[in-house]
């Protein structure tokens, strides 16, 4: 009688990189029309954060919406133009 020795491979997943979406600040669009776009461009947004983000592009130039997959982040940043906003990605490093 012998004894077989399974070897069982790890299988570690590798995470995709994230990506960063940024809103840019633009002296075009109302602040309620930003905060609108952003409700309804990432739908895990809630208004007083939708709020924030507006408010922190309008300060600071620059806000982070939303760290998420490329696919995504590329989707939400088109988005986010159509509407007539200014939006960026970069890699989350």
């Amino acid at each position: 009688m012998s004894v077989e020795t399974i070897e069982k491979r790890s299988t570690s997943r590798k995470l995709a990189p994230r990506y960063r979406v940024l809103l840019h600040n633009d002296d075009y669009n109302p602040m309620e029309h930003v905060v609108q776009v952003l409700l309804t461009t990432v739908p895990s947004l809630t208004q007083p954060q939708a709020v924030s983000i507006m408010m922190e592009a309008h300060t600071n130039g620059l806000a982070l919406v939303i760290t998420c997959a490329q696919e995504h982040a590329e989707f939400y940043c088109e988005t986010l133009k159509s509407h007539g906003l200014s939006s960026t990605i970069e890699p989350d490093e």
